[in-house]
């Protein structure tokens, strides 16, 4: 979905700086819950060789929604990923829409533990589990 593209009913693109935008937009739900919800619509552009969503961007789009939950739960203060697992459970393919869901497990002083999942029609296709830490504020937003 390029930017001139209308939303998903229910969703708009939100403003994040960086590489994100360079394969999303990336959406929210217009309607807002407790859970953490972002999304992206897939597009032939983000296929492999083998026709289905490439590895990097769903990694990528789980390294976005655990960032961002981070930088919540840190009252918006620079986070960055120390390490992130991954596990690939299915396939998701252009026209499939990406709901990414996280949610923070556990916070330290100078640590995060965000989990994220990334689903297509409500089947799963990929899970992480990060660690982020906290940074010293550079005068930057996210």
């Amino acid at each position: 979905m390029r930017e001139e593209e209308v939303s998903p009913e229910g969703w708009k693109p939100i403003n994040v700086k960086g590489f994100i935008n360079e394969i999303g937009p990336l959406l929210r739900p217009l309607e807002r819950g407790e859970e953490e919800v972002y999304a992206m619509q897939a597009e032939a552009r983000h296929l492999n060789p083998l026709g289905l969503v490439h590895g990097g961007v769903l990694t990528s789009l789980l390294d976005q929604a655990v960032a961002l939950v981070a930088w919540n739960a840190c009252d918006r203060q620079p986070t960055v990923t120390v390490q992130m697992d991954t596990r690939f459970l299915g396939a998701a393919r252009a026209g499939d829409f990406l709901a990414t869901r996280a949610s923070l497990r556990h916070a330290t002083r100078s640590l995060l533990f965000v989990d994220a999942s990334v689903s297509a029609g409500g089947a799963p296709v990929a899970a992480a589990s990060a660690i982020l830490k906290r940074t010293a504020k550079t005068g930057q937003s996210t």
